[in-house]
């Protein structure tokens, strides 16, 4: 019951051309629909439902909105219940709205981000299909990205003014729609404020993360890769694309994670994440960073904060 998995991410482009060749050509990705207003919706070869991205053309880049599958159409009355109840208004969206998307949940995180929660989407397949199949297709291009595996969402925070976006995000995911707490970076004098969080409702590390920033947006969508190799040869075939990379092949403390993060024509940060870092399990405690090991935290290897990294952002 309850909230599964991401579902798909709706991104804003300036150059929708531009944005379709990356995530075709760099990503991997396969272009399902193109709808009557000329939005564009494509899925990773690992994936079954109808899409996993969305791109829209606007006059500037960022997240539209970020949208998680859940269990049983009937899930979605009981989470408007429970968003309600904590304080949030939403809506129910017919099926259709979105195309092959059944009727759905929207609303606010308390950061402003539009979430929206659905239980159907039509299915197509994997590229391999689910008899006898191979490890991969022979039609896999470029970094050959399994799947979206997550996004990172930027949320305001102002110790002055008494606002923390990040705790009050992850405040409501935990108690309203169930999701869990890996990890968190705490800081200030008593060392209780939460300046990052990443919280899961699978068995990886995260699902969804918030990070403090002077202003609402989106600082990454991340896809899922097999191994390290996988991770270096994504970097290969962004140098062979000309892709801007923003931090170079590393690993993460937090998560344990291997990865490259590097940009979108538009802007929009991309990661391709590789490595299930570890099983996380609702009993699992907690791991907290402090603000002293903030840049191990984020940058294992070199344990050196890179500022740009918090501060560019869509």
């Amino acid at each position: 019951m309850g909230v599964m998995r991401i579902g798909h991410i709706s991104i804003k482009v300036m150059d929708l051309n531009a944005a379709v060749k990356h995530y075709e050509n760099v990503l991997g990705m396969r272009t399902t629909h193109i709808d009557a207003q000329g939005h564009v919706y494509l899925k990773c070869w690992d994936e079954w439902d109808k899409y996993s991205l969305i791109l829209t053309q606007t006059d500037q880049a960022g997240l539209n909105h970020v949208a998680y599958k859940v269990e049983h159409d009937a899930d979605l009355d009981l989470l408007k219940s429970r968003i309600e109840a904590y304080g949030i208004a939403t809506t129910i969206v017919p099926a259709d709205t979105l195309p092959f998307v059944g009727r759905t949940l929207v609303f606010n995180l308390p950061s402003g981000h539009e979430m929206h929660l659905y239980a159907k989407k039509e299915y197509v397949g994997t590229d391999v299909g689910t008899e006898n199949p191979d490890p991969w297709p022979d039609s896999m291009r470029g970094a050959g990205a399994h799947w979206l595996d997550h996004c990172l969402l930027m949320c305001e925070m102002n110790p002055e003014k008494g606002i923390n976006k990040v705790a009050e995000n992850t405040k409501f995911m935990m108690e309203a729609l169930d999701f869990y707490l890996s990890e968190q970076i705490l800081v200030g004098p008593d060392k209780d404020m939460q300046a990052a969080t990443w919280l899961f409702r699978t068995t990886t590390p995260h699902d969804i993360a918030f990070v403090a920033g002077p202003r609402q947006g989106l600082h990454h969508l991340a896809f899922f890769l097999d191994n390290w190799n996988d991770v270096l040869k994504s970097a290969d075939v962004m140098a062979k694309n000309k892709v801007r990379i923003d931090v170079a092949p590393t690993r993460h403390g937090i998560t344990r994670g291997e990865t490259i993060y590097f940009f979108d024509p538009s802007g929009n940060r991309n990661e391709t994440f590789a490595g299930l870092g570890y099983l996380a399990q609702p009993d699992r405690p907690v791991t907290t960073w402090s603000e002293e090991e903030l840049g191990r935290a984020i940058f294992y290897h070199t344990g050196e904060l890179n500022a740009a990294f918090t501060d560019v952002y869509t």
